[in-house]
């Protein structure tokens, strides 16, 4: 026997449940500026509303206004890591705070799903990474016309986006600092993250070569499966400092240091960076570099808001902002 779904609570509903006009009810729930309503009867009215389970129509909202209250964030196909978490929470929770959803979609390479951009009609739409010329013209086309970054970017454009200059550069500063002269740099072999080791590793070698006039002495990616023995190819080379492409590998290379009884930091300096919770966790703990990620989560909410409502975009954003942990592997 099918089911009839129960009938949606409208203002019309409360309006006649407490004998008032739809206006003045509509006014309330709407939260209409401009209207002079005795606050013992707004608070009447939601409180009404609230008893009857009334909720808003934000789909007859949303077309009568022009405004779907939506912000669709573009990801790169990166994996979802610590860093990434911490940027979405603190941007969806600045984003709720002022009236906006946060949405997040990943195009992949093939993928035949409808955009997000097509489907919600976002108010704004904003990338992690600069578009390509054929997204943005996608996007315009849909009719979304705030769009963060509204440009293409080239490799330029998508190195200073991401902020990692100061990260690879406090990297290997630290580990000269440390007098370490033979350095390695320890990659991820994640395709997905090809552009982004490719950015810390140029950045790192620009900053070694600038202090030394010399480069990495090796440079590998590191899986579970390969670290020993790329570690112990570095250690044949005499390699004694390890610039880690972000703290998961160079967890693998302290496991690695570990179980061939190469003691670190004496024999072998290592550093990751983002300052994950591993980073903390490991024995002995990970010297690392950490990100302002939340402050990045709440600078592109308010990016997305400005272009939203029209106000005064931020100055400048915080991912930039990095900062040397020292700890027992340096």
């Amino acid at each position: 026997m099918a089911t009839t779904a129960p009938k949606r609570v409208t203002a019309a509903d409360v309006a006649r449940s407490l004998g008032l006009s739809r206006a003045t009810v509509g006014f309330v729930l709407n939260n209409t500026p401009g209207q002079t309503i005795p606050e013992a009867t707004r608070a009447r009215v939601l409180e009404e509303a609230n008893r009857l389970g009334y909720r808003a129509n934000t789909a007859a909202r949303a077309l009568a206004s022009g405004k779907s209250r939506i912000i669709l964030l573009v990801l790169p196909d990166w994996p979802l890591d610590h860093s990434m978490r911490t940027h979405l929470d603190e941007a969806s929770l600045a984003l709720d705070e002022a009236g906006y959803s946060l949405v997040t979609m990943t195009p992949h390479p093939g993928g035949q799903a409808r955009p997000l951009w097509e489907t919600l009609r976002p108010d704004v739409v904003i990338g992690l990474a600069p578009f390509t010329p054929e997204q943005l013209a996608e996007i315009r086309a849909s009719g979304v016309d705030q769009i963060i970054p509204p440009f293409p970017g080239g490799d330029e454009a998508a190195e200073g986006g991401l902020g990692f200059a100061d990260g690879p550069r406090l990297q290997v500063e630290h580990l000269l600092s440390r007098g370490r002269r033979r350095v390695a740099f320890a990659a991820s072999a994640d395709p997905r993250l090809a552009d982004l080791v490719m950015q810390r590793r140029d950045l790192a070698s620009r900053t070694l070569h600038s202090l030394t006039r010399s480069g990495f002495v090796a440079d590998s990616p590191i899986t579970e499966a390969n670290a020993a023995e790329e570690l112990a190819r570095w250690m044949d080379l005499g390699v004694d400092g390890v610039v880690a492409y972000n703290d998961d590998i160079a967890a693998m290379i302290l496991g690695a240091a570990v179980r061939s009884h190469i003691s670190v930091p004496d024999r072998l300096a290592i550093i990751g960076h983002d300052d994950t919770p591993l980073a903390r966790l490991v024995v002995p703990a990970l010297s690392t570099v950490r990100l302002d990620n939340a402050g990045l989560g709440r600078y592109l909410a308010a990016l997305a808001l400005s272009a939203a409502t029209g106000s005064t975009p931020p100055a400048a954003g915080p991912e930039t902002d990095a900062h040397l942990v020292e700890r027992e592997t340096t």
